[in-house]
């Protein structure tokens, strides 16, 4: 399938799709596929080939399969497989179906030969990178390929190199937690932090195990499931303030407490609580002002910017706008990575909607994307904030937000 008749398929599917009545998120949940999937479908950067997929398309679209792709193969041919280089995770999610490494239990030695200690760490760090620049195809690719090689090595490896290779396992599988909640696939988060856990614990290595429970704190929150994912925040809390009261409380112990606390500023956030928003933001300033400077201890960015950056989005989910604005104008992002610079001006941007100030949220927008565009294109919140701000300027809709939302497929 070319890239031209991808971005064909693409349209197809809007148009049908807006006949039918439906929006992303109904076409979506007809399919159990997320939100984010059906987005990218639309904008023609998601290949379909599976005729069973295409098929499923026709279905909950209530058309024919030649309706939808006139090209499309008969069903009795045999189905290709999904091209490489596919952008989504789906590869991903498929690297973490069943066993991590089941041919070790039979005894069975690697395929190929280990790479050494020193090219897994390359290859975790690249990893994180990737994520932080919310290059989400190419992490996929990177993830399908470095995660088993990892579950083999750590069942092969001499056993002095073991620990180390727990350790690089749960910092993998929290690369992957992290990006499959930022991409709206909670119940794959929600695994490979299981997995992170697990890898941490057997590492002896407890500050790792912290860090996986945030990403599973992220995952339930993206779930919804407000409650777990208080339980596994104020579980690391619980045990970790008292230990922060002491002097020399190592930075990197700071950090994750602060860490915990902004997801429980935004979990109060989302159930309403303002009391309870301020009390965590507040603990994660003292925290920050502690360290004194902005970090990225296990990949949290915390640090007094990043606590400013959950100040403006837990007042935007308050709809304290007007706070969230006055916050925003203090706050100077471009130290962190490109993901967090880019959700900054997501939520600068809700905050200017709920203002209806269509330009300048419009603006804050298109700088987010300029920043990461996947994150923009992909991500619920910002499909949500594009399409609020089409209708509240209709029927004059300016025509870099008519781009944007092109761009995004909202419609």
């Amino acid at each position: 399938m070319t890239d031209s008749d991808t971005r064909t398929l693409g349209k197809r599917v809007k148009e049908l799709r807006r006949t039918a009545g439906m929006s992303q998120s109904d076409l979506a949940a007809a399919m159990a596929r997320s939100e984010s999937w059906v987005s990218q479908v639309e904008r023609g950067v998601q290949p379909v080939e599976r005729l069973s997929i295409l098929q499923a398309l026709a279905d909950a679209l209530k058309v024919s399969v030649r309706e939808l792709r006139p090209d499309a193969a008969p069903a009795e041919e045999a189905e290709p497989t999904e091209p490489h280089g596919s952008n989504d995770l789906d590869g991903l999610r498929v690297a973490l179906t069943g066993h991590p490494a089941l041919g070790s239990l039979f005894e069975e030695p690697p395929a190929e030969q280990m790479p050494s200690l020193p090219d897994f760490r390359q290859r975790v760090d690249e990893a994180w990178t990737l994520a932080h620049a919310s290059s989400y195809a190419a992490l996929s690719d990177h993830l399908a390929g470095l995660l088993p090689s990892l579950e083999a090595a750590v069942r092969h490896a001499p056993a002095s190199d073991r620990t180390e290779l727990h350790a690089l396992r749960a910092k993998a599988y929290q690369v992957a937690a992290a990006s499959f909640t930022r991409q709206d696939q909670a119940d794959a988060a929600w695994v490979a932090a299981d997995r992170a856990l697990q890898a941490a614990e057997l590492a002896g290595e407890p500050l790792e195990v912290v860090a996986s429970l945030f990403r599973m704190a992220h995952a339930f929150m993206r779930q919804r499931h407000m409650e777990q994912a208080e339980q596994a925040a104020k579980s690391a809390v619980t045990v970790m303030a008292p230990r922060a009261e002491a002097p020399a409380c190592p930075a990197e112990e700071l950090s994750l407490l602060g860490a915990m606390n902004l997801v429980l500023a935004v979990i109060n956030s989302r159930e309403g609580n303002r009391a309870g928003t301020h009390e965590h933001i507040d603990r994660a300033r003292g925290i920050a002002a502690r360290l004194g400077e902005d970090r990225n201890d296990f990949d949290t960015e915390f640090g007094p910017t990043n606590v400013e950056i959950h100040a403006v989005s837990t007042a935007v989910e308050l709809g304290d706008a007007g706070v969230a604005l006055e916050v925003a104008q203090r706050v100077d992002a471009s130290v962190l990575s490109p993901e967090r610079q880019s959700r900054f001006l997501l939520d600068v941007a809700r905050a200017h909607a709920q203002r209806r100030h269509v330009g300048e949220a419009t603006a804050a927008l298109l700088e987010a994307e300029a920043l990461a565009p996947e994150q923009i294109h992909d991500h619920h919140l910002a499909r949500e904030v594009i399409r609020d701000l089409v209708q509240l300027s209709e029927p004059r809709v300016p025509e870099s937000l008519r781009g944007l939302a092109e761009r995004s497929a909202v419609g």
